[in-house]
């Protein structure tokens, strides 16, 4: 069994990260498709645009967020397939969740490693 890890997409590649997904709807500014070295892009992982916009990564709204895009993840069918996707891929190796946001503890990817988390019992 792999696991799931959560990195930001500026840290340098590194040969452990295994399966690489970039789960943010926007491409990371600064970064070649070539340097990203990934594995998938998982756009539609990530929070809808509204809530996006909503959240605007500001802390105080954090809970909240986490709350409505819990709710995206567990009721969107396309969100669905690729958590099953990565669930499955993890099963066999190591994944690495992307993300470009600079803060590392309140962003979606670390909602939904979180979710992940949860569903694969860990």
């Amino acid at each position: 069994m792999g696991s799931i890890s959560l990195k930001r997409i500026y840290e340098p590649y590194d040969e452990t990260d295994g399966c690489r997904i970039l789960v943010d709807r926007i491409w990371p500014r600064g970064i070649s498709k070539e340097s990203a070295k990934l594995s998938y892009w998982f756009k539609d992982i990530a929070p809808s645009s509204d809530l996006r916009k909503w959240f605007c990564h500001k802390p105080e709204l954090f809970e909240e967020f986490r709350e409505r895009y819990v709710y995206e993840l567990r009721t969107d069918e396309q969100k669905q397939k690729l958590i099953d996707q990565i669930l499955k891929t993890a099963a066999n190796e190591q994944v690495t969740l992307l993300y470009g946001a600079k803060d590392t503890v309140y962003n979606h990817a670390v909602v939904l490693h979180e979710e992940l988390m949860n569903r694969s019992g860990e």
